[in-house]
């Protein structure tokens, strides 16, 4: 008997989902079946590729609701946001189709008589993407519509904890016309996964997930001399400098910090305030937050939900208790949201100050609605604190100069850095990451690049 896949909702902590692990024989068999259909696919003309995408994402957007309320009961989403997602998987994966063609077009060179010369983007073969929980669809479209229409063949193997994700993608696709074989989904084992990264028809792989995750890819892949695109996470930082406006500042900052419940690889986890907006800001930050309503992801009326799971928000109150411990002052009182007890999903949202980098709370990705805010007499103090971290996702800045943002986004070490906003991925921009943050790029024009391989025509034509 095959093993078994179990989804426990952190709504109730019943069984979602359980779907059997795939066997050896089943993992084999959709790897030849990939290699096959992508010796197929990668001659189809990129017009008909980008034809069948486009029908791939309105059979998805038709689903919104139903996709939507999967997403609530898998992982947590509120059901008030849960279609964001699904419209934001629509609107990257359009743009991805919409530059295909200027993205993948030969490259050509400055005419050199009796030669002909270009570059072409050829596929790499078959894709391996691992998609992570937290956004299940947004993350996994970053890597699988541009591998597909590049013309790879792609295996998609999701979290066990939103594994509905994979099917409805692959099952899109296979609506829209895409030919059996080319985009499939597997359940699998930590064991198997790693394994399969082995194989020798893998020749992409792109993850999204923890560091240990991303060690562990680089550690199967090694040797192999295959492309690799890990997304590992981050501690991203806010910086409020003294021109900011407060309020927008405040909103934005602490929406960063605690949407999705704060388990988000871009959200805000550390804010750095100008002295003289800091008192300010606080208050009306622990305001906001106070706000929040800490429910069951299914009521309408909850803009918090729980965690993915109970020992996730126990690491959080580990995280707090701990910062508390060394001299970090708390503004939410836990017995306004009674729904936050030991040992449970639902944790309370909170605001700390009074904190300092020798706390894990400021260094080690939290994953979870704290945010701790720091004061800063000025830009060279914030730039060192922003860029004391191991990690280099995302970074924001609010201030109304953008010449002196701009100066001072050039000095942070980010794979993104936004001024008066965060924690969105434009699909036109590169998304990638520093440090302990991953290495590669998916999304925009360079994206492709990471999914191609370039080949040289050097053609004499006069003998």
């Amino acid at each position: 008997m095959s093993k078994q896949l179990q989804c426990i909702s952190p709504i109730d902590g019943s069984v979602y989902v359980e779907r059997p692990l795939a066997s050896t024989s089943e993992i084999a068999m959709a790897l030849a079946k990939a290699e096959q259909a992508q010796k197929v696919w990668k001659h189809t003309t990129l017009a008909e590729r980008v034809s069948i995408a486009r029908k791939a994402i309105a059979v998805f957007a038709a689903k919104e609701n139903q996709l939507a309320e999967e997403l609530c009961w898998m992982m947590g989403r509120p059901i008030r946001y849960a279609g964001g997602e699904i419209r934001g998987f629509v609107e990257r994966a359009s743009h991805m189709a919409d530059i295909a063609e200027s993205a993948l077009a030969d490259i050509q060179l400055p005419d050199k008589p009796g030669f002909i010369r270009f570059i072409r983007r050829e596929p790499l073969g078959v894709a391996l993407v691992i998609a992570p929980w937290n956004y299940p669809y947004l993350t996994a479209v970053n890597a699988v519509l541009p591998a597909l229409l590049a013309g790879n063949a792609v295996l998609l193997k999701h979290s066990a904890q939103t594994p509905l994700c994979a099917e409805r993608m692959v099952e899109a696709f296979a609506e829209a016309g895409l030919p059996d074989g080319v985009f499939q989904y597997l359940h699998l084992s930590h064991a198997d996964t790693e394994q399969l990264i082995k194989a020798p028809a893998v020749q992409h792989v792109a993850f999204t997930g923890s560091v240990p995750g991303g060690a562990m890819v680089e550690r199967a892949a090694a040797g192999r001399f295959i492309g690799k695109g890990l997304e590992l996470g981050g501690k991203d930082p806010a910086y409020v400098r003294a021109d900011a406006d407060l309020a927008h500042a405040v909103e934005t900052s602490i929406d960063g910090a605690f949407f999705n419940s704060g388990q988000s690889c871009c959200g805000i986890e550390r804010i750095y305030v100008h002295e003289t907006l800091y008192e300010a800001f606080v208050e009306q930050a622990v305001a906001l937050v106070k706000q929040y309503k800490l429910g069951r992801s299914d009521d309408p009326d909850t803009t918090l939900g729980p965690l993915v799971r109970s020992d996730a928000a126990d690491f959080v109150r580990e995280q707090v208790a701990e910062a508390v411990a060394q001299g970090a002052l708390t503004h939410i009182d836990p017995d306004e949201f009674p729904l936050d007890q030991p040992g449970s999903a639902y944790l309370a949202p909170q605001v700390l100050t009074n904190v300092h980098h020798g706390m894990r709370v400021m260094t080690e990705e939290s994953f979870g609605p704290v945010v701790g805010i720091q004061k800063v007499k000025d830009d060279e103090e914030a730039l060192a604190l922003m860029n004391d971290s191991e990690f280099g996702l995302t970074a924001a800045i609010f201030s109304r100069d953008v010449e002196a943002a701009l100066a001072l986004a050039d000095r942070v070490e980010a794979g993104t850095v936004f001024l008066n906003r965060c924690d969105y991925l434009d699909p036109a921009l590169a998304w990638t990451g520093v440090k302990n943050s991953g290495h590669g790029c998916s999304l925009s024009s360079v994206g492709y690049e990471h999914l191609t391989r370039p080949k040289s025509f050097h053609f004499k034509t006069q003998l």
